[in-house]
């Protein structure tokens, strides 16, 4: 892992911190097979564990500034960083790389002189831990290698494909009964016509008509009957009630749901540059989204972080330094909002749940200006509790209660068989 060129200061400090506690029940359970690759001389890519808590480590720690492919975002990409330099030297660059520096290594001053002399934070990682993430770095390299299935089955995210709220689902109903009603009067004016041209062309062939019949059946036709008949107004009048209910139902129900809602906004931050294609982690800027209640607004400092050294002239990084300046926050304009009336718990949903961002916000990493994706309305939720499996594998909370439901039904052991779907769980 080469130059990280931003110094991440206190925050990156606790960053390194917090992936160092909350890993330690994975990596060194890993630590065994870490030592088992190192002395036959390769990274045990193969082990899911290894490469699970090397992914958590660099998320948290390296992604900001690296790619694990080949992209350049503030150091290099660490595509084949395994190939080019020893194991003991990439431990003692990314344990402490200015230590690595001052002892006159010749790799460490090019690579260090190459990427303007900007400090990589040193990292109180393990040996354990250091393999974990060079071991994440080879087996992404070796998961980019391997071509898409076409065709192949994708898993479902808990969550995904939930249907749409029930409400919405009756707007349509009444839209597709309006528009099939239409089209039967249609057909039945045109049917009506076409026997009326028909009988009246044999009526003038094949039989001999009076005076009298002959001015009914040739009679010029005179539309001023149609609007002034009494069934025909009927018929209108009836139709406008039908599609005025319809229009004043589906604005009554999309009252508060702000779906497709995508303000402007102070500055011009684009997910799909962040997230996306240089893969920031979102808890990197949203702190708490796995142990709080709220995803914070990440501060002016988070941005500083990487843009003190990035982009310092543009235009839109100005305006975090202003702020900075001014001693006040950016003023970003809120998108997601529930009313007071709900309760919801991010951490419940992503630490506990295992739920994605994506699956509540959508494709989150290709927005360029981020809006609602979901109308997370109550009947969305409940959908969602009723057709999400809950995770109970060797969670002994679970075992009585899996083991009454399994008693009394045949189906899965949902949010909603756990009680997600009383009224106290969301409105207390």
């Amino acid at each position: 892992m080469f130059a990280l060129v931003v110094s991440f200061g206190a925050y990156a400090q606790e960053a390194s911190e917090q992936a160092e506690v909350s890993q330690k029940g994975v990596v060194p359970g890993a630590a065994e097979g870490a030592a088992q690759a190192a002395s036959t001389g390769g990274l045990p890519v193969d082990d899911a564990a290894i490469v699970e808590a090397g992914d958590a480590l660099f998320k948290n720690n390296c992604a900001v500034c690296h790619s694990a492919g080949s992209d350049v975002i503030v150091g290099p990409g660490l595509q084949g960083v395994n190939q080019r330099r020893s194991q003991e030297w990439l431990h003692s660059w990314i344990r402490n790389s200015q230590a690595l520096i001052q002892s006159g290594d010749a790799d460490a001053i090019a690579v260090y002189n190459e990427y303007n002399k900007q400090a990589m934070p040193s990292f109180n990682f393990t040996d354990a831990e250091i393999t974990s993430i060079l071991t994440y770095i080879e087996a992404s390299a070796s998961a980019a290698a391997v071509p898409a299935t076409v065709g192949s089955d994708v898993a479902q995210a808990p969550g995904e494909g939930v249907g749409s709220d029930a409400i919405g689902a009756v707007g349509g109903y009444l839209d597709i009964v309006l528009v099939v009603l239409i089209l039967v009067l249609i057909v039945l004016v045109v049917t009506l016509l076409l026997i009326t041209s028909v009988l009246k062309n044999y009526l003038n062939t094949n039989r001999k008509l009076n005076e009298y019949d002959n001015e009914v059946v040739n009679q010029r036709f005179d539309f001023s009957k149609i609007y002034k008949s009494k069934a025909v107004r009927t018929l209108v009048v009836l139709i406008f009630v039908v599609v005025l209910l319809d229009l004043t139902w589906d604005t009554a129900m999309g009252i508060g749901i702000q779906e497709g809602y995508q303000p402007k906004q102070p500055i011009a931050f684009s997910h799909k540059l962040h997230a996306g294609e240089h893969q920031i982690d979102c808890n990197y800027c949203h702190t708490t989204v796995y142990k709080s209640k709220s995803a914070s607004i990440p501060s002016a400092n988070i941005c500083m972080n990487c843009h003190s050294q990035i982009k310092k002239e543009s235009p839109e990084i100005q305006k975090i330094y202003k702020a900075i300046e001014r001693g006040q926050p950016i003023e970003w304009v809120r998108i997601h909002n529930l009313p007071d009336l709900s309760y919801f718990n991010h951490s419940q949903h992503t630490q506990v749940g295992g739920i994605e961002c994506q699956t509540c916000h959508g494709p989150i990493q290709e927005m360029d200006v981020v809006y609602q994706y979901s109308p997370l309305t109550m009947g969305w939720c409940i959908d969602c509790h009723r057709e999400t499996p809950l995770n109970t594998e060797g969670n002994g909370y679970y075992d009585k209660l899996v083991e009454l439901h399994e008693s009394s039904s045949k189906g899965a052991f949902t949010v909603s068989s756990n009680g997600g779907t009383e009224c106290s769980k969301c409105h207390y």
